[in-house]
């Protein structure tokens, strides 16, 4: 039997996220930056279909010119002349395909596309049906030929040359015996403009006998657009640092300049409260299978003003807070550099998932020695955390009334301390490339082994170039952790309004919740591969793990038969416990992530957290036979229809779509109407261009 994990109902639910209400508050000069900085965004969030898999770009072009042509409405009539019925016409897609006017009309290049994709669209072979590198899965940030050990030889060349990986791919050739690698950045131009920075790192390189060559101009076409919507977003900038900011990005995303880009970040930074937030480029890796590399990302906002002034007081709190973690003072901050923290909602959030919360940049020198902000996504906690109590699984029935009164405003205390005090916290120990350290080697002492700290980080490297594979989920977990843990203080309650009773039923839920996504989190673990697919569910299983180790009753979990006969399971939390038994667990286990963390110790903080890790059957739960009842019982995750925006004549419209599956195909195809056919031609050749390494 194949995994229920890899169909989708033709049910699945389908939310509009609405920004009308902060949107139409804006005066016409922050509507056209809004605007301008969202077609910025959603071309560049192309570039993640180059980015997933061969065969994404041609699903994505096959798509849009169908429904160009079609409504879903005009579609469903065209089928059930064809003689599908309306459950086949969700399903049978070929013979959609066949029988559609995007066919009719070019029947050649429709056969063409449907052929380059339709195998790899339905294939659960082990290799294609997950992301993975070498025999794991497929990826395209790697030519098909690369392994692990191919990863790890080039993230030593890029420390070499102090290059980012963050806005590369790897491409490997062989000649004759020698392996040679292409690093490609991600930039609009190829050669022949001066760029001093990316001049320097270009061209040809032998390291370690091996032949290595470092190109500007993936991702060209999208990345040009990118600059364009960008140039004109400037013309709407607010003040300076918002110009600076996008002259820099325009600098990064024209030439493949990281530094550009985190010089870019550090005007952001200096952009405090702004009315319409963004952040654009090679942000997360949590879908690099070793870690280092971004996946492009660009959001547009605008405040929520209530909210946000809920943050502005855990801000103001934070140096009475980072205290109350459990690791000594030398192990953070020097100096707490308050963030920018607002809630905002969002109008456009273009990559591969909209996240509840954002704390960036990402990059570890600015965010140790400059700041960073913090994003809370209001519209999106409200749409994606609102749960009917029939479809909520695992718990007993006397908590699901209580978790659906006080998920939401649970999840927003757990956002903020996650984003603020998990991702804001702890010291990295550093010895540049002068040979000076941030920290006193000869003093300073590891709290875990109670002797002097033996190791940390180097010149050029990083958290993300030392921790690789687990480093995206090893943090989440931390800030999780962090969450948990300062959620019992009364101080962070009463801040979000929470006091006596409520603000105890507060704390059950965010501990009971995190139990719940610890179980839930399995769906994302892949036993023939043994790994883990999404880097924030394979921290909430960790955390699971640990507070099942705590013992004393805290938690239960066992496996039952549900009501419709089949298996099923049920999770208990003894709420009198949380605070000894619980906290004192969160305790050991979030100073042994930091200590780790602060150290660069990847040996130890590698092998503690592969441990908590692992899925078997051993012990006293069979996680594998549980992984089954998840599978079994699970609630596909929400799709979001996002709004548009389009300039008329002086002033700029919202266009927002109703929450079904004919609104989100409408909002896409009226989002790339202007120029479908060039973008589309683009997006082809890109992947045409690179066919022969996925073979």
């Amino acid at each position: 039997m194949v995994d229920s994990q890899y169909y989708l109902p033709n049910d699945i639910g389908v939310s509009a996220l609405h920004c009308g209400e902060a949107f139409h508050l804006l005066s016409p000069q922050e509507k056209m930056y809004a605007h301008y900085l969202s077609r910025a965004a959603w071309y560049g969030g192309l570039v993640v279909l180059l980015q997933t898999s061969p065969e994404s770009a041609d699903i994505f072009v096959l798509l849009q010119r169908i429904f160009r042509k079609q409504t879903p409405a005009q579609l469903e009539q065209v089928a059930t002349a064809a003689g599908l019925s309306s459950e086949e016409y969700q399903d049978k897609l070929k013979a959609l395909v066949r029988a559609s006017q995007a066919f009719q009309d070019q029947p050649a290049e429709m056969e063409a596309l449907w052929d380059s994709c339709s195998c790899l669209l339905y294939s659960l072979e082990n290799k294609q049906k997950q992301l993975g590198l070498g025999d794991k899965g497929i990826t395209t940030y790697f030519s098909g030929n690369c392994c692990l050990e191919d990863a790890e030889l080039t993230q030593k060349f890029l420390d070499s040359k102090k290059l980012s990986a963050y806005n590369t791919r790897l491409f490997k050739k062989d000649s004759g015996e020698k392996a040679c690698y292409e690093v490609r950045l991600a930039s609009a131009v190829q050669k022949g403009q001066n760029c001093s920075e990316c001049e320097s790192c270009c061209g040809s390189f032998n390291f370690e006998d091996k032949e290595f060559t470092v190109k500007r101009g993936d991702y060209g076409p999208l990345m040009e657009k990118v600059c364009s919507y960008l140039q004109q977003a400037q013309t709407y900038a607010a003040n300076d640092n918002q110009r600076k900011m996008l002259e820099e990005y325009r600098r990064s995303f024209t030439f493949g300049s990281v530094d550009a880009h985190k010089e870019g970040s550090r005007y952001w930074i200096k952009d405090k409260g702004p009315i319409v937030e963004s952040y654009i480029g090679f942000i997360e890796s949590y879908r690099d299978p070793f870690g280092s590399r971004g996946e492009f990302e660009g959001f547009v906002a605008v405040v929520n003003k209530a909210m946000s002034e809920r943050f502005a007081r855990l801000v103001s709190s934070a140096e009475v807070l980072l205290p109350e973690l459990p690791w000594p003072k030398e192990f953070e901050k020097d100096t707490f550099l308050k963030p920018d923290f607002t809630s905002l909602d969002v109008l456009t959030f273009a990559g591969s998932g909209i996240p509840a919360g954002i704390n960036i940049p990402n990059y570890d020198d600015i965010r140790q020695s400059e700041g960073f902000k913090n994003v809370s996504l209001g519209n999106v906690l409200a749409v994606a955390y609102a749960t009917q109590k029939e479809k909520l699984t695992f718990l007993e029935e006397e908590d699901k009334d209580l978790f659906i009164k006080w998920k939401g405003p649970s999840f927003e205390v757990q956002v903020g301390l996650h984003e603020l005090l998990g991702h804001g916290s702890g010291k990295l120990f550093v010895q540049d490339d002068n040979g000076k350290f941030n920290f006193d080697q000869s003093k300073m002492m590891n709290p875990e082994t109670g002797e002097v700290v033996s190791s940390w980080y180097r010149g050029s490297e990083t958290w993300d170039s030392k921790f690789t594979t687990i480093a995206s989920s090893y943090e989440e977990c931390r800030a999780e952790c962090v969450g948990l843990y300062l959620c019992l203080n009364k101080q962070v309650l009463s801040i979000f309004g929470h006091e006596d009773k409520d603000a105890e039923d507060v704390v059950y839920i965010n501990w009971l919740s995190m139990v719940r996504a610890g179980l839930l989190g399995l769906e994302f673990y892949t036993p023939e591969s043994k790994s883990w697919r999404q880097a924030h569910m394979q921290a909430r299983f960790v955390i699971l793990r640990v507070l099942l180790e705590a013992g004393e009753g805290l938690v239960g979990l066992k496996e039952v038969t549900g009501q419709d006969g089949k298996p099923d399971a049920r999770i208990t939390l003894d709420r009198s416990k949380i605070h000894t038994v619980g906290k004192n667990a969160i305790h050991r286990f979030l100073r042994k992530l930091q200590v780790f963390k602060s150290t660069a110790d990847v040996e130890g903080g590698r092998a503690l957290y592969d441990n908590y890790s692992t899925v078997d059957n051993g012990g006293a739960h069979d996680f594998l036979r549980l992984r089954e009842t998840v599978l079994l019982r699970k609630e596909d995750r929400k799709m979001f229809v996002q709004a548009n925006t389009r300039v008329s004549g002086d002033s700029v419209e919202l266009v927002e779509y109703e929450g079904s599956a004919a609104g989100l195909i409408q909002s896409f195809t009226e989002r790339f109407q202007d120029d479908a056919e060039q973008l589309e031609a683009d997006l082809l050749a890109l992947r045409k261009r690179d066919a022969p390494c996925w073979c």
